[in-house]
């Protein structure tokens, strides 16, 4: 199953290359195995183009290594946190693409502007709260998926499956690895779209009952897009 869940997560990473979404050693991807309890993340500073799948590295949730002879991303406490806090989700992703990156330094939420927003993310991309001194100065990377997570402590993550965390960058979830990268290639290109469309026209809004029509027409049990499995 783990060496399933490392060629997962190795393909997952190089996606984040052929989308555009990382340079150099930037951007790390997840998965996790509920029933094993372990997560398998990219390794930290280890190039896109030098990685094998066995490069992977397994740790649990408290991100002691596992399997591997390789240091995990230093990102994997966030991961982690996202884990234990969002039961649905199965594979993260943290990238510095720039258009995302560019609204979580401005600290401005994403707002859905239009259908193609709506199309996939229930509402606004939120952008995490200031974190603390203390916050950075212990346990940082923990702290900033706890962060994330006070952010949908009344929304479904999989609705928003995304979040700006502030003068930092992105994350995108889903129910796997792939379902992530996916979702963070839809948050840069709706970040890209706001920000054209707000130098066009900055109070554009989107009506309620076109956001709910677009989203709930592909999500939900009442969903007609595609074909039926």
């Amino acid at each position: 199953m783990l060496e399933k869940l490392k060629e997962e997560v190795y393909r997952a990473n190089l996606n984040l290359v052929e989308h555009g979404l990382v340079i150099f050693t930037f951007g790390n991807v997840s998965a996790y195995d509920r029933k094993s309890g372990l997560m398998v993340i990219k390794p930290s500073g280890v190039s896109y183009s030098e990685m094998h799948p066995e490069d992977m590295v397994v740790t649990d949730l408290n991100c002691k290594v596992i399997e591997g002879t390789l240091r995990p991303s230093m990102d994997a406490p966030t991961h982690a946190a996202l884990y234990k806090s969002f039961p649905s989700v199965g594979g993260v992703v943290h990238t510095h693409s720039s258009f995302a990156t560019a609204w979580a330094q401005a600290g401005k939420p994403i707002p859905c502007l239009g259908t193609t927003h709506a199309d996939y993310f229930y509402g606004e991309i939120p952008v995490t709260r200031r974190l603390s001194e203390s916050e950075i100065a212990s346990d940082y990377e923990y702290n900033t998926g706890l962060a994330i997570a006070e952010c949908f402590a009344e929304t479904d993550p999989l609705k928003i499956p995304a979040v700006l965390v502030l003068s930092h960058g992105p994350f995108a979830w889903g129910e796997d690895a792939g379902k992530a990268v996916h979702n963070a290639v839809l948050l840069e290109e709706v970040a890209r779209i706001a920000s054209i469309t707000i130098a066009i026209a900055p109070e554009r809004t989107i009506e309620t009952t076109l956001l709910d029509k677009h989203f709930l027409r592909k999500h939900g049990k009442g969903a007609y897009y595609g074909q039926k499995k």
